[in-house]
Formats: structure tokens, C-alpha cells, sequence
């Protein structure tokens, strides 16, 4: 029996793109990273894409997955919506420009739906409930083992639930009050510079200060992560999910913050959940660039004209 072939998986974020030549059991190939051309529009991040996949696709390769930042319709292979990480990204034709770049089948989705996708490999009929909190607060939603993406593609961006700890304040999106003003890492950075009259930091700094027993800081971390809980709480009597994941860099900042988390979660629980608890997520730094391997299996592919972006 022949092997099957490999697929490129691509990571896009704000600042880098990270490319792997991925074989079917997920074992990694081949790598490759470059800085993200964000500033120099959508087409320039297209080509910066494209690189990346020939540099590491090889001979063999039969179709690209991306996970790229931004809300992303996996059926149009379009973005949808985007925050000013990526200036102009909304509207690119994702999928059909990165396929006509490379000559490949391109899939894709969102970089956290990506990345949640890896939570189901051992449990392939199972629901999730996903959060990844870091500079931003994203999520994901798969019910029977299937991710939800919803009207184009919106589904799972838990960080634009509205709560109280946020209210008043600006998010990202353009509205108020939703949860990503309060829990995301430069967030709760920015709530203890403005109650202690401070320049703004890095979340570490606060994280150190809580430490050495800064009530201030304590309590900016706890406000976040509290209300993260209570979000995931209630969404879980929604949705009844047999796996909750909390992934991102602002969870790794201590106990403090997971501490408050989990009280916050385990208090929103109805009675038949009561032995829900929170994970960490199964699969580390890869998560999204074996996501985005996965996607070509799993989306529809959007396919290049022959008459495309000569490679």
C-alpha cells in the first residue's frame, strides 16, 4: 500500500509565519519560520505565506492547511473580520490567493479552531469548550466531534462575550465590555497600570509583582482569570461539553491566575457537570501548525485556476 503524502501546515500570526512539511501520523519533516510582512498589506502576507510553504513542501506534497489570525470562513476561504494586528486583512481571499501562490489545494481556518482540532485525536466523537488567552482571547466550539464555525465562520470567539468585570472598556473588535478587555494578557496589564497610575508593562511584570505580594496586581490577575471562569462556566451548562481546554500564554503566568480560574469555573457548573474540570491542551508549541495539517483532511479545499499566480 502506498503511504500517503504529505501536507504543509502553516501558522500565521501577527508577528511570524511558521511553515512544517507534515507526513500523515503527524510526525514533522521539515521547518521553517519568517516574520510576518504584516505592515506591508495582504498581499505582501500572501507572498510571505507562499514562501514559506515552498520552502519546506518538497517534491511530495499534495495541499497546503492554513491557520491563520483573524475570523476566517473555512467554505469561502475568506477573512471575514480582523483586528489592526494584520492591517487590511479583512476581505483577503485567503484560500484561493495562497492556493494560485503555490500551485496546491489550500484549506483554511482560524489559528485557535486549528489548534483546538488537536484536543479531538484521541477522542473523535467528543464536544470541546477552548479558550486560548494571550494577547487576545480566542476559542473554539466542536460538538460530536465536529468544530462548529458557524455563519462565516464566527463561531467560538469567546473573547467577544460580554461581562461585567469588562464593562466600559474598549475592545479590540470596536465594541465594549466584552471579555478579551479584561482577560487578555496586555488587558490585565493595562487594568493594573491605570489603578496604580503606572506605565504600562508586560503581563510578567505584574505577574512578578503579584508575587512579592502586590494586592493590586493580585487582584488584576484574579479579575481576568475570574471572569474566563465564570464564561467557560456558563458556556459549559450551555453546551455540555465532555472536554474543557484552557490554553495561551497569560494560563502559564502561575497559580494565582489558575487558581482563581478553576474557582470561578467550578462555581457556574450545574450539578451534572460537577466533575468537569479544566485541561491543559494535549499538544504544546505544534498545536496550531498540526492543526493546520489537519484542516486538509477536514475542510473543503479551495482550488488553484490554472491561469492563478505563477509559482
Amino acid at each position: 500500500m502506498t503511504a500517503a503524502p504529505p501536507v504543509v501546515g502553516l501558522d500565521l500570526g501577527g508577528t511570524k509565519i511558521d511553515a512544517a512539511l507534515v507526513a500523515p501520523d503527524g510526525a514533522v519533516l521539515a521547518r521553517h519560520r519568517l516574520p510576518t510582512p504584516a505592515a506591508d498589506g495582504p498581499e505582501a502576507v500572501l507572498e510571505a505565506l507562499a514562501d514559506a510553504a515552498r520552502a519546506v513542501r518538497g517534491p511530495h506534497a499534495t495541499a497546503v492547511g492554513v491557520a491563520a489570525a483573524g475570523v476566517i470562513d473555512p467554505a469561502s476561504g475568506t477573512v471575514t473580520s480582523a483586528t489592526d494586528t494584520l492591517p487590511g486583512w479583512a476581505g483577503t481571499a485567503l484560500g484561493s490567493g495562497l492556493a494560485a501562490r503555490t500551485g496546491l489545494p489550500v484549506a483554511c481556518d482560524n489559528d485557535v479552531r486549528a489548534a483546538a482540532g488537536t484536543e479531538l485525536a484521541d477522542a473523535p466523537g467528543a464536544s470541546l469548550l477552548y479558550v486560548a488567552v494571550g494577547t487576545g482571547v480566542g476559542g473554539a466550539v466542536a460538538t460530536d466531534g465536529r468544530m462548529v464555525h458557524g455563519r462565516r465562520g464566527i463561531a467560538g470567539h469567546l473573547g467577544h462575550l460580554p461581562v461585567p468585570e469588562a464593562a466600559g472598556l474598549a475592545c479590540t473588535c470596536g465594541a465594549e465590555g466584552h471579555l478579551e478587555a479584561v482577560a487578555a494578557g496586555p488587558a490585565i496589564a493595562a487594568r493594573y497600570a491605570r489603578v496604580t497610575g503606572t506605565e504600562p508593562g508586560p503581563l510578567q511584570r505584574v505577574a512578578e509583582r503579584a508575587a512579592q505580594g502586590d494586592a493590586q496586581a493580585a487582584a488584576a490577575i484574579t479579575r481576568g482569570a475570574r471572569a474566563v471562569g465564570r464564561v467557560l462556566g456558563g458556556l459549559a451548562n450551555a453546551l455540555g461539553p465532555d472536554r474543557v481546554v484552557v490554553a495561551g500564554g497569560v494560563p502559564r503566568i502561575g497559580a494565582l491566575y489558575g487558581d482563581a480560574l478553576t474557582a470561578a469555573f467550578t462555581a457556574e457548573l450545574m450539578e451534572p457537570l460537577r466533575d468537569l474540570v479544566i485541561r491543559p491542551p494535549a499538544v504544546g508549541h505544534d498545536a496550531a501548525i498540526l492543526g493546520a495539517a489537519a484542516l486538509t483532511r477536514t475542510l473543503p479545499l479551495h482550488i488553484p485556476r490554472t491561469t492563478g499566480v505563477p509559482e
